[in-house]
C-alpha cells in the first residue's frame, strides 16, 4: 500500500463512518474505481493487510468522535457509574448512558458473531454497490416514513404544522425497548454498503426523536463500538498481518481523525437544519452507477 492510498482511504474512511453513505461500502468500491486491484483483492480474505490497515482508522475515528463528544461522554461515564452504584436512573445523564449501554449490546453479540463471515462473502465492488442502493433506499423510506407520521400526528392533534417541523421528542425519553430496536437497527451496518450512522438515524427518526437528537445518539453510539472493534482487532495490525502498512497506517489514521473531527462538526449543524434525503439521493445515483461499472466489469 502506498502512502497516496493511505491517505485517500484514511479520508474516505473520516467522512463516510459518520456521514450516512457507509465507510466500509466505499472503503470497498473506492478501490475498485481506481483500480487498486491489490487492495481489491485483500478487502474480502479471511487474513489480509489491508484489513489490518483499517484498524488504525477506525481506533483514530473512535478517538475524534470522543474528542469532539468529551463533555457528553465524561457526564455519560460518571452516570454509568451511578447507575453502577445506586441500580437506579433518575437523571438525563443516566437513562443516556443506560440507552447506549442496551443498544451496544445487539451490535457487539452480533458483530462478533457474524462480521467475520459476512465481511468474507460481501466485501466485495458489487455485493457493496447493490447494498449502497438499498441504503439510499432506507435512507429515503425512512424519511418518508417520518413525514407520514408527522401528517398523522397533527391531524389527529387538529394542529398546524410546516414541513420543517419537528417531533420534538428527547432523546432521554427513549424506553428500553426503543433503545435496542435502534440497537438492532445497527446490525445491518455489518453488510458493506449500510451506513451505522444512516440506520440509526432512521431507527431514532421513527420513535419520535428530531434530526439533531437522532444524529447526536448516532455518534455517541457510534463511538464505543468503533473503538471497540478496532482495539479487538488491534493485533492484526501488531501481528504478521501488519507487517509492511504500520506507517502507512498511521499515516491513514492521522488523515481519519481529522477528517472524522470536522465532518461530525458539520453533521452536527447540518441536522439542526436538514434532513437525509440528500443521502439518500447520493447513495441511490452512486450505488446505481456503481452497479453498472462492475456489472459491465465483471462480464
Amino acid at each position: 500500500m502506498t502512502y497516496v492510498q493511505a491517505v485517500v482511504i484514511g479520508l474516505l474512511q473520516g467522512v463516510t463512518e459518520l456521514f450516512p453513505v457507509s465507510s466500509l461500502g466505499h472503503s470497498v468500491l473506492l478501490p475498485g474505481w481506481l483500480g487498486w486491484h491489490n487492495i481489491v483483492g485483500a478487502q474480502s480474505a479471511s487474513e489480509s493487510f489491508y484489513l489490518a490497515f483499517l484498524v488504525a482508522l477506525h481506533v483514530a475515528t473512535a478517538l475524534a468522535l470522543l474528542l469532539y463528544f468529551r463533555a457528553d461522554w465524561i457526564r455519560i461515564i460518571r452516570a454509568f457509574f451511578r447507575i453502577v452504584r445506586t441500580r437506579q436512573l433518575t437523571t438525563p445523564d443516566e437513562r443516556l448512558a443506560w440507552l447506549i449501554v442496551v443498544a451496544t449490546i445487539p451490535v457487539g453479540v452480533i458483530g462478533l458473531t457474524l462480521e467475520h463471515t459476512l465481511r468474507t462473502i460481501f466485501a466485495k465492488p458489487l455485493a457493496a454497490a447493490i447494498f449502497l442502493t438499498l441504503n439510499g433506499l432506507l435512507l429515503a423510506g425512512g424519511e418518508y416514513a417520518r413525514r407520514r407520521s408527522e401528517r398523522i400526528h397533527a391531524l389527529t392533534a387538529r394542529t398546524p404544522q410546516t414541513c420543517e417541523a419537528e417531533p420534538g421528542r428527547r432523546l432521554d425519553t427513549l424506553d428500553t425497548r426503543e433503545a435496542a430496536i435502534v440497537g438492532v437497527a445497527q446490525t445491518l451496518a455489518l453488510f458493506a454498503g449500510i451506513s451505522r450512522s444512516g440506520v440509526t438515524m432512521i431507527a431514532g427518526l421513527t420513535r419520535g426523536l428530531d434530526h439533531e437528537d437522532a444524529a447526536r445518539f448516532s455518534f455517541l453510539l457510534a463511538t464505543p463500538i468503533i473503538l471497540a472493534a478496532g482495539l479487538y482487532k488491534l493485533p492484526d495490525l501488531l501481528g504478521p498481518n501488519g507487517d509492511g502498512v504500520r506507517s502507512q497506517a498511521l499515516v491513514g489514521a492521522g488523515a481519519a481523525a481529522v477528517a472524522a473531527y470536522v465532518s461530525v462538526r458539520f453533521l452536527v449543524r447540518f441536522f439542526r437544519s436538514h434532513n437525509l434525503l440528500p443521502f439518500a439521493v447520493y447513495c441511490l445515483a452512486a450505488g446505481i452507477i456503481s452497479i453498472i461499472r462492475f456489472t459491465a466489469f465483471s462480464g
